[in-house]
């Protein structure tokens, strides 16, 4: 890039490039406020924003001296690795995808180590904050800059958490979120008993009851003991190898997370659940608050959204170097995923004008015919004088090869005339 800039000054275009990545002070914020304003316009003009895809991302890192790395789950490498990671809101429709915030995840480790977080350049501010904490805090962000709202789309490192899904609810937000197997539910209508009538002494009791007969049941037992009849094959995308489908089923529901220590049941919500042909059991369940006479397909394909957030980290990964960095503070790397996230929303934006179904797409210029044109088959006379084609039309005498080549045929003959005369 320096070479390119500046190929007269590339040393010092280098060290230029790099203090504006590393250390200059320019806001993240701001830059991703702009990219958002100069891309969404692209992607509401095919359809309006369906989704806002909550994820977190993994970069391997190795030693323990770049900022918030730590051995830690790392959904690139689908294991405990040494990585950074990163928590981000992306917009989405059928169309198109943009992340709108992105910030480090800061393990506990880090979080309390001064030292470490001095030398980094961690802003003093920031405390230990688990990755459903801080995606909800781009969420209430999001909304505040009047950002157009989607259903939260989460998977169940996010939608295991109760306090997540109710502060969802609470914004007037709709969700679909993951959540594990185990997870425990009340079906048919049922709930835990009321707290117990009070005795008159002590604290009037608060807590919700269950006991032996009643109680809850996990959700994968209640996908396996569906009837064959109750799943129904759905087609949700066309993917590089085929239509994507699989069998689903749907049903209301109410949360039994720990009911024992609240006063109230959790809100009714619907379960969805995924179990593909030729798997042993079902795959996915996720928990969703969106009204319950939605139909299964559409629950289907908002859930299955979530395939953009996967699309554009690997292309932010592999296009873009979003994963390449190798400074250690914690400015230089959001800096450099903001400028990655930039280019890719002008990337984004340039595809959905020049792409074969874009509503923007510029259509050929029409080039006005001459008056003269005469179409092939037309009944309109072809054998009209025209001045300038009449044979006997008058016209100024030239040469036949034109005055260029006169010139030098002239030239020409006259040096051999000389050429004779001297012999």
């Amino acid at each position: 890039m320096a070479a390119r800039v500046e190929p007269a000054r590339v040393g010092a275009a280098h060290q230029s490039l790099h203090h504006f990545v590393a250390k200059a002070e320019w806001s993240d914020a701001a830059l991703l406020a702009a990219v958002r304003a100069s891309v969404l316009p692209a992607i509401v003009g095919h359809g309006p924003i369906a989704a806002w895809i909550v994820d977190d991302t993994g970069m391997p890192k190795k030693g323990r001296h770049s900022v918030g790395v730590a051995r830690q789950y790392c959904g690139q490498m689908g294991k405990q690795e040494n990585c950074q990671v990163a928590v981000s809101l992306t917009v989405a429709n059928a169309a198109a995808s943009l992340p709108v915030a992105w910030r480090l995840y800061l393990p506990r480790e880090w979080a309390e180590d001064v030292e470490r977080r001095t030398k980094a350049g961690v802003p003093a501010e920031l405390a230990f904050q688990t990755k459903p904490t801080m995606a909800l805090e781009q969420i209430e962000a999001a909304l505040a800059a009047g950002i157009p709202r989607g259903v939260v789309l989460a998977d169940a490192g996010y939608g295991a958490d109760m306090k997540f899904q109710a502060r969802l609810a609470e914004l007037g937000l709709e969700f679909i979120v993951g959540v594990q197997p185990r997870a425990k539910i009340w079906i048919n209508g049922k709930q835990p008993w009321p707290p117990k009538a009070w005795s008159g002494q002590g604290r009037p009791p608060s807590n919700l009851r269950r006991d032996a007969d009643h109680q809850p049941i996990e959700a994968r037992t209640w996908a396996l003991q569906l009837p064959p009849e109750a799943w129904q094959d759905i087609i949700w995308r066309e993917g590089t190898k085929g239509e994507l489908v699989s069998r689903f089923t749907h049903a209301r529901i109410r949360p039994a997370h720990r009911d024992y220590w609240r006063n109230e049941p959790w809100p009714e919500l619907t379960v969805l659940a995924e179990w593909p042909d030729g798997e042993a059991e079902p795959t996915r369940i996720w928990f969703a608050n969106i009204h319950a006479d939605t139909p299964l397909e559409h629950l289907v394909h908002l859930a299955k959204l979530r395939w953009r957030i996967e699309r554009d980290y690997l292309e932010l990964k592999q296009e873009l170097g979003l994963s390449h960095y190798e400074g250690r503070g914690w400015r230089g790397f959001h800096h450099h995923a903001s400028l990655c996230i930039a280019a890719y929303g002008y990337l984004i934006k340039e595809r959905l004008v020049l792409s074969p179904s874009g509503k923007g797409r510029p259509g050929p210029k029409h080039v006005a015919l001459p008056k003269t044109y005469i179409p092939r088959g037309s009944p309109r006379k072809t054998r009209e004088a025209y001045p300038k084609l009449h044979r006997h039309h008058a016209r100024p005498h030239r040469h036949p090869l034109g005055p260029d080549l006169a010139a030098m045929s002239m030239l020409h003959a006259a040096s051999r005339r000389c050429r004779l005369m001297t012999q």
